[in-house]
């Protein structure tokens, strides 16, 4: 299993699934499947967005779910799957642990997806991003920064590999993916 993170926008969900395209596994994108998750749970509307989930169950909700839905795909033990996590899944309550678990068990290849935050803010910047929570109190361009700041320790020290994307176009980066794993 191949599991990508990173922080929003750095290309988790097109590389991932172009990743599983190539290779012929399944993709998983954890955003959807803890939005749905939340949403049957809650009975929402299925066009609900993860920014209307966060605003009305509130990130707690988000993340206890987030975190339910990876226990989920790890137990599962497909090894033929490339998972792209939501950005903050590794700040989700015992997601970390899960992860180094299924990392230091040779069930998956962790990747973060790195890019400098400005570019991630500029990636951000490029039109509308309403399925995007503000997770710092600001637009989520201007507070790539600061979830930058919290956030790349963490990914570092999960990670089975950093992939440095500044500077890649997409085919670039999905050659530097397959290298890797």
């Amino acid at each position: 299993m191949v599991i990508l993170m990173g922080l929003r926008a750095s290309g988790k969900s097109t590389l991932g699934a172009m990743l599983a395209a190539e290779r012929k596994r399944l993709f998983i994108d954890l955003d959807d499947v803890t939005a749905a998750t939340l949403r049957e749970a809650h009975n929402l509307p299925a066009g609900t967005t993860i920014a209307e989930l966060f605003a009305s169950l509130g990130e707690a909700a988000f993340r206890r779910a987030e975190a339910a839905a990876l226990r989920g795909v790890l137990e599962a033990g497909e090894s033929a799957l490339v998972v792209a996590l939501g950005g903050g899944t590794p700040t989700a309550p015992g997601a970390a642990e899960m992860l180094v678990q299924a990392r230091d068990q040779g069930m998956a290849t962790l990747l973060y997806l790195r890019w400098k935050p400005e570019t991630l803010a500029a990636r951000l910047g490029y039109g509308d991003q309403p399925n995007r929570p503000a997770l710092v109190g600001s637009d989520p361009a201007s507070e790539v920064p600061a979830v930058f700041a919290q956030r790349d320790p963490l990914y570092r020290e999960l990670a089975s590999s950093v992939i440095e994307l500044n500077g890649m176009d997409t085919e670039q980066a999905l050659a530097a993916l397959n290298s890797c794993c």
